[in-house]
């Protein structure tokens, strides 16, 4: 439906001023058009608006729940669906489908089986029918191997493409377009577990299957860092050699997997413990902005790479969350003082400094900084 909208006139009789009538197709299409952008917290505020104006419209609640299940919000998005077919329209059965999907991206199976069989039952002949049948048989299928499977993946262990549950997943891959669509939507997903697991299977796929989506994914701008090294070790897993394009540093440029460092397998509880300190403490100064906690991310990723395996040994957490925070202020040219830093993490000046020198010894951050700098004051000149 074509948004109706008027835009605000004068009159010619009166000095009032005509404001704009926006309904809920105005907020939709503002709303997609955000969508389709991948600027999903904008498509939020619209979608959420078009329930304000047209509450009774099921349609804006299942808009709302699709986009909610896009960003990550699993449950929220059921209790959505859920609200549609129990509450408003128990026709829109695609809404017991969605919520099968989201169950099992939750590792709830129980329930994915149960809202797939709800489907199938209502909706025999439904548009999406034979893609609940091929996930439901994907779930019930040797279930207490495949429990075993994820264990063990947990633990850092690995399957083989030549095994039953490998065989199984390349199977339900191949023959069913629903598979294949929820585990590319999930690689994207907002919440860092989902698009992990879907970067596991990607890598589980035997013959190179999953070497193109992880090939564009580490191309992607906006993946963060830590996924993009995940994607690149799955990649150099699946026996894949030569250059690979990435996006680092804000530019595409080419790697050699067979030559490019990469963080083991298995990330460690402390090294995520010092990112998170210093990503908290930089939080609650208010004096950075979204940039500079990707920059955070970015360097300490960076810094175990190029050390790896002679890892540190991780004794305080504060101390090398301290002396990443200064590194970050001294690659940005910020008025941040070791002094200050260590009042704020309650730690000696003397161990900031100590480990700042260790991180820059490795990335040279002085040394980028400056470089960086002379680029920027060039590009000044010019324009």
């Amino acid at each position: 439906m074509v948004p109706v909208v008027k835009k605000m006139i004068q009159s010619k009789t009166s000095s009032k001023v005509v404001p704009f009538l926006k309904n809920a197709s105005y907020y939709y299409q503002k709303g997609n058009h955000y969508y389709q952008q991948n600027k999903l917290d904008k498509a939020l505020i619209f979608f959420k608006k078009t329930i304000e104006v047209e509450p009774d419209n099921s349609l804006n609640h299942y808009n709302l729940a699709c986009l909610l299940s896009r960003m990550g919000y699993l449950d929220k998005a059921n209790q959505v669906f859920s609200f549609i077919v129990y509450q408003m329209d128990p026709s829109l059965t695609e809404c017991y489908f969605l919520m099968a999907v989201n169950y099992g991206l939750m590792d709830n199976l129980d329930k994915a089986r149960y809202y797939l069989n709800l489907y199938l039952q209502l909706s025999p002949d439904g548009e999406m029918a034979v893609d609940a049948e091929d996930l439901l048989f994907a779930l019930t299928e040797e279930e207490e191997e495949e429990k075993n499977v994820l264990e063990r993946k947990k633990r850092g262990g690995s399957l083989s493409g030549k095994s039953k549950e490998g065989e199984e997943i390349l199977r339900c891959y191949q023959e069913s377009k629903a598979v294949q669509r929820i585990l590319w939507q999930s690689l994207y997903q907002e919440n860092e577990q989902i698009a992990e697991k879907a970067i596991q299977v990607y890598g589980l796929l035997p013959e190179g299957m999953g070497e193109e989506a992880l090939r564009e994914f580490v191309r992607n701008p906006w993946v963060k860092q830590r996924l993009r090294l995940q994607a690149l070790l799955e990649l150099r897993n699946m026996g894949i050699k030569g250059l690979v394009t990435i996006f680092m540093e804000g530019f595409l440029r080419d790697v050699d997997l067979s030559y490019y460092p990469l963080v083991a397998p298995r990330w460690l509880d402390k090294w995520q413990e010092v990112l998170d300190c210093a990503l908290i403490n930089m939080r609650s100064s208010k004096a950075y902005s979204e940039r500079f906690y990707e920059d955070v991310q970015a360097v300490w990723i960076d810094f175990l790479n190029n050390i790896y395996p002679h890892v540190p040994a991780i004794k305080k957490v504060e101390t090398w969350a301290a002396g990443l925070e200064y590194a970050i202020a001294k690659f940005h040219f910020l008025s941040v003082t070791q002094k200050k830093l260590a009042e704020q993490y309650n730690i000696s000046p003397s161990s900031i400094s100590a480990k700042y020198k260790e991180i820059n010894n490795v990335l040279n951050i002085e040394h980028r900084a400056y470089h960086n700098m002379l680029m920027y004051l060039t590009q000044r000149e010019k324009e």
